[in-house]
């Protein structure tokens, strides 16, 4: 595996500084945000260490020297939006971006591109199913021919009330898995497994690998709290964020000695990179560097 971290908690370091750190802290690949240069809507988003929209070659060729020389690799570009907004312009604009970003990544010869599908929050489940029958084709051919793989995060994107009731991506499970690559079985279409996001849904988060093994192209390594006491306060059918807490691994609940056993079993060599969104570690630039230097620690253990 290549063990290396999501770019997007080092909001106030440019590219050349986040690969530095790689560097520094003995990882060998980073997961770049690329958000569009514009204000973000939520945490972690908004984040851009890499302008796909404003890409020359020059820039390109700078990038890739710079890789080079600090022996660390980009394992994806990173846009985590909602390309199935129910705000049709929203949409749109989201979905040209992602063009942006899938084209970039051809460019570098990154080759990949971590995102999500999308969900309007206000539709059913089957309703969001059709809806991307005829929003997502189009964005797996073009990067297919682009010669990119796609790979979405089975994050719900639903924690407080301004994602209620339904979340703002649909890729949430197995069962919505399977229709999902009904609809688009083309081989360039596949997941970035974050097991954190199945502690909180009460999932198995082992099994799935087995299962989808052939589609998983890139790993999240973040960590998931339950709050048991505030669980039995508010129930399942509460806003999440109201009984869990995400942790960097070692600190949560997910099992990282199975979780990772189970991707050695499938013989995963691919992209692992640790997702840092602990508030425990967000008071100060060295508290976050902290945090990356304590997860490597910890998964250092596991992964060779």
């Amino acid at each position: 595996m290549k063990l290396g971290f999501v770019s997007s908690i080092l909001t106030d370091w440019n590219f050349y500084e986040v690969l530095d750190i790689a560097n520094d802290l003995g990882f060998s690949c980073v997961e770049i945000a690329c958000w569009p240069q514009e204000k973000a809507e939520r945490r972690y988003a908004g984040v851009s260490h890499i302008d796909t929209q404003n890409l020359t070659k020059e820039k390109i060729n700078t990038i890739c020297d710079y890789c080079k020389k600090k022996s660390v690799t980009i394992s994806s570009l990173a846009y985590y939006p909602n390309p199935m907004d129910p705000d049709l312009q929203k949409r749109e604009n989201v979905i040209n971006h992602l063009y942006s970003v899938i084209t970039a990544s051809q460019m570098l010869k990154v080759n990949m591109v971590t995102t999500f599908i999308g969900r309007d929050p206000q539709k059913t489940i089957e309703e969001n199913l059709e809806m991307f029958s005829k929003v997502w084709p189009p964005i797996i051919k073009f990067a297919a021919e682009h010669g990119v793989k796609i790979a979405i995060e089975n994050c719900p994107m639903l924690f407080d009330r301004t994602q209620w009731p339904g979340g703002q991506n649909i890729f949430t499970s197995p069962v919505i898995w399977r229709e999902i690559f009904k609809i688009i079985p083309d081989r360039n279409f596949g997941i970035n497994f974050d097991p954190s996001h199945f502690i909180w849904q009460q999932m198995d988060y082992i099994q799935p690998i087995y299962e989808f093994q052939d589609r998983l192209f890139h790993i999240h390594f973040k960590d998931i709290k339950i709050l048991k006491n505030k669980l039995q306060e508010n129930g399942i059918l509460a806003y999440p964020l109201s009984y869990m807490s995400p942790k960097i691994p070692g600190l949560g609940d997910v099992n990282w000695s199975k979780f990772i056993s189970a991707l050695t079993d499938i013989g995963y060599d691919g992209p692992a990179c640790i997702e840092v969104e602990d508030r425990a570690f967000e008071y100060s630039q060295e508290a976050v560097l902290n945090s990356l230097r304590q997860s490597k620690k910890y998964i250092d253990q596991f992964v060779v």
